[in-house]
């Protein structure tokens, strides 16, 4: 046996036995990774903020403190508010619950001659056997439901206390970071962190504003067709449309549908109309504005991103996926070097036609032509001409 082999064996046998204990270590880990990558997304968001505030002279823990706290105001503001539109609205649906299945049996009773009563309904429905299994199944699912709700809350208290970390430390980070690298790395370093934190914020301006202009759009609308909860049901739309990507817009739209429907059948049918335009206007007309002055990103390829995202890391990779990919883009725009374009008319998509004549002009002076004697064509059966020399 060569004297090296016993020590290739063993040197393989650890690579391997490391590999596997890293793996171990990265799928536990996986929840508490995906928790910082979040707290330090949050951080770049804050991060303009918090710098002005301490450029004025306030300390800058304090100052990360205080627009936390705007953030958590603002935030309970809006769930306390949306929970009191949603009590207010559910009691009123149970009020008139009724008089709905009133006017649906008798519906019924009419269009297929029946004799249905609310009573037989109502004592069908009680006594069947899945309204049971239901109510089982939801007794046995509380505590799993309350073990959801106290890791919810545990995960956001820890995203909370990392980004706090980060953005009040992020000079001392930075200064650690650039600590271990040469001279030359630490500017690219610094330079990538600034294009971090104004693509965040870029981005989150720009869903912001947008988010505004929709609240408006979708509160004019509702008022007008008296539907409650105006204000409460446009921040909603407004807020769940741009930082849920891709099917938010239909999310939060069936929200106000369900509300307007107890208003009046036909008032639903109004808001998804106006949900469906609104959307088109926004993708075609609005984003592309506003995400070419803050992100800078093709709508193409912030969708594409949103996808990709989505399917590595759920719900989380959709809502940082289009700052990632705008900080990268801009990050390696520096390193490729670009050319000036020839004045080419095929760059701006207009084809030249070389050989012959166009096709159109052939055919217009085809149809022109008188037939022959014979009844063929001009140029039928005669001997193929070569071919016509380029202008």
């Amino acid at each position: 046996m060569p004297g090296w082999l016993p020590r290739a064996m063993v040197l393989a046998l650890a690579l391997y036995a490391c590999f596997r204990l890293g793996s171990w270590a990265f799928d536990q880990l996986i929840g508490l990774l995906i928790n910082i990558l979040i707290a330090f997304f949050l951080a770049l968001a804050i991060e303009p903020a918090v710098s002005r505030m301490s450029a004025a002279g306030m300390r800058r823990g304090l100052a990360t403190f205080l627009v936390f706290l705007a953030v958590l105001i603002a935030s309970v503001g809006f769930v306390v508010m949306l929970g009191s539109m949603l009590a207010g609205q559910i009691v009123d649906m149970v009020d008139e619950f009724p008089k709905y299945l009133d006017s649906v049996i008798n519906w019924v009773n009419q269009t297929f001659h029946t004799e249905l009563s609310r009573v037989e309904v109502q004592d069908s429905l009680l006594h069947s056997d899945w309204l049971q299994k239901y109510v089982q199944n939801s007794a046995t699912g509380v505590l799993d439901v309350s073990t959801t709700v106290l890791g919810g809350l545990f995960r956001l208290l820890t995203i909370f206390l990392f980004s706090f970390y980060f953005a009040a430390d992020g000079p001392r980070l930075r200064r650690g970071l650039c600590s271990v690298l040469p001279p030359s790395r630490q500017a690219e370093v610094l330079r990538a962190w600034e294009i971090a934190v104004a693509k965040t914020g870029g981005y989150l301006y720009s869903r912001g504003l947008m988010a505004l202009i929709s609240g408006i759009a979708h509160y004019i609308l509702l008022a007008a067709l008296g539907v409650p909860y105006a204000p409460a049901l446009a921040v909603w739309v407004g807020l769940v449309s741009q930082f849920i990507p891709t099917i938010g817009t239909y999310l939060a739209g069936a929200l106000p549908m369900l509300i307007a429907f107890t208003v009046d059948p036909w008032y639903a049918l109004w808001v998804l109309g106006f949900v469906v335009v609104y959307q088109q206007l926004e993708n075609y007309v609005l984003q592309p504005k506003l995400t070419a002055r803050t992100v800078d990103v093709h709508p193409a390829v912030a969708f594409g991103s949103v996808i990709a995202g989505t399917a590595l890391m759920g719900a989380v990779g959709a809502l940082i996926a289009i700052p990632a990919v705008a900080t990268l883009q801009a990050f390696l725009g520096a390193y490729v070097k670009r050319y000036d374009v020839t004045d080419d008319p095929r760059v701006h998509g207009q084809h030249q036609w070389r050989l012959g004549e166009p096709l159109a002009a052939r055919l217009r002076r085809f149809r022109r032509a008188p037939e022959s004697d014979d009844g063929r064509a001009p140029g039928e059966g005669d001997e193929p001409q070569g071919p016509r020399p380029r202008p």
